[in-house]
Parts: C-alpha cells; structure tokens; sequence
C-alpha cells in the first residue's frame, strides 16, 4: 500500500489520495485544480476510477493462483473499463482536457501495466489510448521519474 509520513508523523495511505496532497503543495504546478470546484470533482471522479476500475482490477489477473478461465474473464472486464478511458479521451490531450494533472500521471502506470499484461500489441489495438500514453511519456518530468527509477 503507497504511504506518505508527513514531517509532524502524519501518515497518508492511497495513491490517490497521496497525489492530491503532493499536488496540493505546489498549486502553482496546475497539477490538481483547487478544492472545491468542479474541475477538482472531475480529478477525483478520475482519480477514482483509474484506482478502483483500472488498478485494482490487475491484481486478480496476476495471481499465481487464478486459473486461465478466471483470467480470461477478468482481463475482458478490465479492457471494458479501458475502452471507456479511451473513448473519454477522444479529442482531449489529457482526461481533464488540456491540462495534465496528477490523474495523468496514475492513468500512465496503469497503462504500462497493460503494457506488461498484453506488450506493447495492447496500445497498437487502442489508437486514442496510445497516443495518450506517448504524450504523457514524452513530458520531460515523466522521463526524469523513468529513468531515476531505473524504468526507462
């Protein structure tokens, strides 16, 4: 589970939740609009979503003790829920129009999940959804967190 323990000994537990926090320090950044206007719900909704209909639904699918069959039904689950973050994407740069947010950058993770589910075939067959995921891994601050990671 993601955790943050702030200075004071707070402890932030979620993904979701951490990325609002982190974006919150830095408003400047755009990375997350301000509380409490629509534009924020809209970050949450996607937040929510690439969480609890895109993240967790990996899970299943790479236990060692699910079988084939339960496999194959989880993974048409999940690229349901995908077909959706695509068609939402259509004529938009970022899930919240323009602007990318930290909502971005946790739909990005899960698409290299995809990635290491089905290889890179799983973006060819998802046009909208590929050039989304080279935009975003085009930004030079995703490059830097790629390669400090080891991941690029």
């Amino acid at each position: 589970m993601p955790a943050l323990q702030l200075d004071n000994g707070e402890l932030i537990t979620e993904g979701a939740i951490i990325v609002q926090y982190v974006a919150d320090q830095k408003p400047e950044t755009g990375l997350a609009p301000a509380a409490g206007t629509p534009e924020r719900r809209r970050l949450q909704e996607w937040l929510h979503f690439v969480a609890t209909e895109l993240h967790k639904g990996f899970g299943p699918i790479f236990n060692p003790k699910g079988n084939d069959e339960l496999r194959a039904a989880l993974k048409e689950r999940l690229y349901t829920r995908f077909e959706f973050l695509s068609k939402s994407l259509e004529g938009r740069n970022y899930l919240l129009g323009d602007t990318f947010t930290v909502a971005d950058g946790y739909a990005y993770y899960v698409l290299r999940n995809l990635i290491r589910l089905d290889g890179k075939a799983a973006l060819e067959q998802r046009p909208v959804l590929k050039a989304y995921f080279e935009r975003v891994a085009a930004r030079p601050a995703v490059k830097a967190a790629l390669l400090a990671e080891g991941l690029s």
